[in-house]
């Protein structure tokens, strides 16, 4: 009788031999990362690892009258050289017509931000103000993107949904960003809960507009999909999968195209986790923790997540991306919540940015950064790990990674036959040392970079690492970015 380890062996390569037999996998000269395990055959004595992102200066706050204390529901988006930062203003705890408003700040670099004054429309008393949208029921949650279809008309350029609970999401349009108009009386999803910030794209990849929105499910909040061609009529909703680990309560789900790697959706949902406290009455009282919603009794982190589309979610790590940290009014209900969109703020930096401190006066939104590509590694020890991709093809002449090693470390790519045979020219030996800290290198072996006789056909790729990081790969034409 065979032990299960052999058992578990057996089970592994029939699981390989399977994926084999669907083909290569074609990433073209796609930039591919390593949040999920689409291009990972093999992990030896290496690993991956979650990077979190630094903490930087708080940006924003939610100073005026008609923003305040449970101001939210944050998306970033980047039109041009100018960066828009979109969220709901709520100075009183009641979700009604006359509290909640939608503003808008602006910046050029991502950390100085203004407030223009637009004059649209009137709030607590004054016209004076940054509301692009009042008096409707899309305020609670409105969600802008700017609208990618080619086939859009130019005066819908930006969309969003918006709304709550039934009758269902509303469907607004703009030609600038600033001045909203609602499609139609009739809401354009309606089975769903809506209760959150609800993400609407166009992709490209799909073809299709996609929304990612809140459900409850088994008593949990969890997240759901449907897709249109035309944004107003969607398809049947379908539930995310549990993706093998257990249901947690994702309040917001902030999965959007990422900026460098469209086809790779990745998300930044709050997971809330409801009667779990950590502050005690003496330090409630003290900090000035906020009586609504039991805020005292709760807390929240920030995970990473991704998908390719369809059904799937890749929880990677259930471990926290971004913490609570220090401060203790992030350690109560609703207090860490990331804006929907991540954004390239340098050529060696991205810039996201997360809500902190609901519901006190000192609320605020704080930017974090990370390099580009940054949120996983694949990670080899000072002792030596391998990393072995599944079969791919690929468009392009020369191999690109982002990577990062000690002085000590350094990396080398073997590119193999199907079979696992190295091919002439570009065996391990080949491979001259990849040693220091790149966001697009190319690699070379002794007969050079130029890889593009073997564009097209079935390769594997082998990564020997040692004190490195591997944040992505792509291929392209000499070397281009």
């Amino acid at each position: 009788m065979l032990s299960p380890r052999p058992l578990v062996a057996v089970a592994a390569v029939l699981i390989a031999a399977v994926a084999e037999a669907a083909g290569p996998i074609e990433i073209g000269s796609r930039r591919e990362l390593f949040v999920d395990d689409h291009l990972i055959g093999r992990l030896d004595k290496a690993r991956l690892v979650l990077h979190a992102p630094q903490p930087r200066e708080v940006v924003l706050k939610f100073d005026q009258p008609w923003e305040g204390l449970y101001s939210g529901y944050e998306t970033i988006l980047r039109d041009g050289d100018v960066l828009r930062f979109y969220y709901r203003g709520m100075p009183e705890a009641r979700h009604t017509l006359d509290v909640e408003v939608t503003c808008v700040a602006e910046s050029r670099d991502g950390i100085h931000w203004t407030k223009p004054k637009l004059g649209l429309y009137e709030a607590r008393g004054t016209k004076e103000n940054n509301v692009v949208l009042a008096r409707s029921r899309g305020c609670h949650n409105l969600a802008p993107f700017i609208d990618t279809n080619p086939a859009a008309p130019r005066e819908q350029r930006y969309k969003a949904l918006g709304g709550t609970g039934k009758p269902g999401l509303l469907a607004f349009v703009s030609p600038d960003g600033l001045r909203w108009q609602q499609m139609q009386d009739q809401p354009v999803i309606t089975k769903g809960a809506f209760d959150s910030q609800n993400n609407a794209f166009w992709s490209e990849g799909e073809k299709r507009y996609v929304c990612y929105f809140r459900v409850f499910r088994q008593g949990k909040r969890w997240i759901a999909r449907t897709t249109s061609k035309d944004f107003v009529s969607w398809d049947e909703p379908v539930d995310l999968e549990l993706d093998g680990k257990p249901r947690q309560h994702l309040y917001t789900n902030q999965i959007h195209p990422y900026v460098r790697a469209p086809h790779i959706y990745l998300g930044l949902p709050t997971r809330f986790l409801p009667g779990r406290r950590v502050v005690t009455e003496d330090e409630a009282k003290r900090i000035g923790t906020p009586a609504q919603w039991n805020y005292a009794n709760d807390c929240t982190d920030i995970l990473l997540v991704s998908t390719r589309g369809g059904a799937e979610l890749n929880r990677t790590f259930l471990e926290a991306f971004i913490r609570p940290g220090l401060d203790l009014r992030n350690w109560t209900s609703r207090a860490n919540y990331a804006a929907q969109g991540i954004v390239q703020t340098g050529e060696s930096e991205l810039s996201l940015y997360v809500k902190h401190n609901a519901g006190y006066p000192t609320i605020h939104v704080r930017r974090y950064t990370m390099r580009p590509d940054g949120f996983v590694s694949v990670y080899g020890p000072y002792s030596g790990g391998e990393m072995v991709t599944k079969v791919l093809t690929f468009s392009g002449s020369r191999l690109l990674l982002n990577y990062s090693t000690s002085a000590a470390g350094g990396l080398q790519v073997e590119v193999q036959a199907p079979d696992g045979k190295p091919i002439p020219g570009f065996a391990l030996a080949d491979c001259p040392e990849v040693i220091g800290d790149r966001i697009d290198s190319s690699v070379t072996w002794r007969a050079g970079a130029d890889v593009g006789r073997l564009a097209g056909k079935p390769v594997r790729l082998r990564f020997v690492l040692r004190d490195a990081d591997l944040y992505s790969l792509r291929f392209s034409e000499d070397g281009a970015r």
